[in-house]
């Protein structure tokens, strides 16, 4: 199996592709600072569980990256609020990206916790 058969992964991924399309729509003058921000943080959460996939052999090396999957997607959050604070979203759009966030979050977080499930050794 490779890395993007992984739920985490699968799940970051369309995240971030959401994100980026409900993105388009904030003010151009965020487009360095908020929407730069969020796709970034969104975008890193698939990536870095890539990274953690292929250093699976090495289980310090696979969590450590997950782990910074996680602070990712935390920060995700972050800037899921404060577009939501800046009513650059609407409330339903926030729920629904930010109980996907929960979601990943957690299942970034079984990886974590069974890494040996994952080929960690």
């Amino acid at each position: 199996m490779g890395f993007k058969e992984l739920l985490a992964f699968k799940k970051s991924f369309d995240l971030a592709m959401r994100i980026f399309e409900i993105s388009k729509s904030f003010p151009k003058e965020e487009k360095y600072s908020l929407t730069d921000q969020i796709r970034r943080s969104s975008r890193s959460v698939s990536a870095n569980i890539s990274e953690a996939y292929r250093k699976r052999l090495y289980p310090k090396h696979f969590v450590s990256k997950l782990s910074d999957s996680d602070a990712e997607n935390s920060e995700t959050q972050v800037w899921l609020l404060f577009a939501l604070k800046c009513n650059y979203m609407n409330e339903v759009d926030f729920e629904s990206l930010s109980s996907e966030n929960a979601e990943v979050g957690k299942l970034i977080n079984y990886m974590i916790n069974n890494s040996d499930k994952f080929g960690a050794k």
